[in-house]
């Protein structure tokens, strides 16, 4: 089939991948444009551009899909079907209308459960048991289209943002080359989603990391593990920055500290109150240090996560 694909980070750049590999006439990519990043502040390719450009594809880097000339071009490669991860522009109905199969989307959840720019971190922060990839027929709407398939992803019990992000760009790349095969077959049966059944992960903000003690141990670690490797969670100690990296709950006796009071700092870990229940913090890092577990603070003598400070006051 004729493919234009379309994404932009490094979960985008699996499914890119994966089409490559199957074969497929990929006419062009479509990318977001070259960002400046580093100390130069030099224009840096994306995951998705590099891949484009190491394996001498045409690159298109439009800066919004809404203008006559950006729809001209894509018109004339005439797609069968264009392929949308993580692309990050909006697609107006005029441009979903231009492939003969339409715009497939590879979404990083089990459709109508977390539509949104965030289903990773939310699936995990709200305990969620498993996830998976949807191949949706998109439309007009925010993930609102026809899922033409589910792959189902279990979701371990210490899972983070980014080792989930990871096993799921894989399977998107596994059921998207599934799905064009189906589809060049004429076997593919689109299911419309329960709109009652949608739930919505919104964009992710750096102030999402921040940690309220006045929360449940449960729920502050699935933050925890959610939130890394961005926006982390973090806290304040002595009025300076304290990311956490890990952290769990634990069984012990009720208290009545405050939340945020440390109970005590062992070498397994530090045990911070919370509203209800009590975590452990195993990994952290200090403002300009390195991740380091509660071990290596002991050892290094600082005098954080002592018994009694408080966290976040």
């Amino acid at each position: 089939m004729r493919i234009v694909f379309a994404g932009t980070p490094d979960f985008a750049a699996a499914s890119l991948s994966a089409l490559i590999e199957a074969g497929h006439e990929i006419l062009a990519v479509y990318t977001q444009p070259d960002r400046p990043a580093g100390r130069g502040r030099k224009a840096r390719r994306g995951p998705v551009s590099q891949l484009a450009h190491d394996h001498g594809l045409r690159i298109e880097q439009p800066e919004s899909l809404r203008n006559r000339e950006a729809q001209a071009t894509l018109r004339e490669l005439a797609p069968d079907v264009m392929v949308v991860a993580a692309y990050g522009l909006i697609l107006p109905q005029s441009v979903l209308d231009i492939p003969d199969h339409g715009c497939l989307n590879v979404h990083a959840s089990l459709l109508p459960r977390w539509r949104g720019a965030a289903p990773i971190q939310w699936a995990i922060a709200a305990g969620d048991s498993e996830t998976g990839i949807s191949i949706m027929q998109m439309d007009a709407g925010l993930d609102t289209g026809d899922v033409l398939s589910r792959h189902r992803l279990t979701i371990a019990d210490d899972e983070t943002g980014g080792s989930l992000h990871d096993r799921l760009a894989g399977l998107g790349g596994e059921a998207i080359t599934a799905a064009l095969h189906e589809l060049a077959h004429g076997s593919l049966d689109p299911e419309p989603q329960d709109d009652h059944r949608a739930s919505y992960a919104r964009k992710l903000e750096r102030s999402d990391g921040r940690i309220d003690w006045q929360g449940s141990a449960q729920s502050l670690a699935r933050r925890v593990r959610a939130f890394n490797p961005w926006p982390m969670a973090h806290t304040t100690v002595d009025d300076g920055a304290l990311r956490v990296l890990f952290a769990e709950p634990v069984n012990t006796e009720v208290t009545d500290a405050e939340p945020g009071t440390v109970l005590e700092r062992e070498p397994a870990g530090a045990l911070v109150q919370c509203g209800e229940g009590v975590i452990r913090l195993t990994r952290v890092q200090l403002p300009g240090g390195r991740p380091q577990s509660i071990q290596d603070l002991i050892n290094g003598g600082r005098p954080v996560l002592l018994t009694g400070q408080r966290l976040g006051a």
